[in-house]
């Protein structure tokens, strides 16, 4: 329900706990749990009504931090006074969430894996925070410049593509991550038939599925990957004879947001340089 629909009802929305939240009024003070959701509310106007944030997340700056994704601190929290504090579906961040619940503050929780997530995700929130022209304008430019893509990729043949998650310990991108939608979009198949968000994956299977792609995503999970020309053993990958190697930013391509039609594109272009020479 929107606001304005019903007066004096307020709004209520889903999330994907499949918890009904319930908003007598838009929120003013708000807090951010999740990096990919500072930027959807930045992206819906709200980038001012963000009081609190977690540690590393960049999105908005110059207010305080409330501890991690993982140990968000619920004191600082709540000494915050939101009216709304939304999650990006950390699974170790759901007994903060149960406690801000027990003390009346409305959590809602988003895990969005792919691109229609990612729509839903933006339009719930929208209708959550009184934005919802801006969420739909927001979807319509992400569909846009997907359905671009799209056209650009018409009569290609799909690349197979290995997703470095962290380099020691490899741990790969499953088919159940926002990047796999990425890689699929992007005119790839991901080599990774785990159906979990992330996968170990040993570095003798590595070597005998082959990738013609291998992509590296350097951030907080993957801080300082060593150079994968010099890793032993991994010469004798294909995607490394053949220099089809792309290291990537970790919060624009596994950090469901506004700007993951942009990691699409990216990769489309390394994936098929000859989609955009037509």
């Amino acid at each position: 329900m929107a606001w304005g629909q019903d007066p004096g009802a307020g709004v209520h929305i889903k999330d994907d706990r499949g918890r009904e939240i319930t908003l007598a009024a838009p929120p003013q003070r708000l807090v951010s749990l999740y990096g990919g959701l500072s930027e959807v509310l930045e992206a819906l106007g709200l980038g001012d009504r963000v009081v609190g944030r977690i540690q590393g997340d960049n999105t908005l700056k110059n207010i305080p931090t409330v501890g991690t994704h993982l140990q968000p601190n619920v004191e600082m929290i709540l000494g915050l006074k939101p009216d709304l504090v939304v999650q990006g579906g950390v699974p170790k961040g759901l007994p903060a969430l149960r406690k801000l619940e027990a003390e009346g503050v409305p959590v809602a929780m988003f895990a969005p894996h792919n691109f229609p997530g990612l729509f839903t995700m933006i339009q719930r929130l929208g209708v959550l925070t009184g934005r919802e022209e801006a969420a739909a304008a927001l979807n319509r430019d992400l569909e846009g410049r997907l359905e671009k893509i799209d056209r650009s990729l018409q009569g290609t043949r799909p690349v197979r593509v290995f997703f470095e998650v962290r380099y020691h310990n490899l741990l790969a991108a499953g088919r159940g991550s926002m990047v796999n939608d990425v890689i699929t979009r992007a005119g790839g198949i991901n080599i990774v038939e785990s159906p979990k968000k992330l996968a170990p994956f040993g570095l003798e299977a590595l070597i005998q599925a082959q990738p013609e792609a291998y992509v590296i995503q350097q951030g907080p999970m993957n801080r300082s990957p060593e150079d994968i020309y010099t890793r032993p053993y991994f010469q004798e990958l294909r995607a490394v004879k053949n220099r089809r190697v792309l290291v990537v930013d970790e919060s624009l391509f596994s950090r469901p947001g506004p700007r993951s039609a942009a990691a699409v594109e990216q990769l489309a272009r390394f994936l098929h340089p000859e989609a955009w020479k037509r």
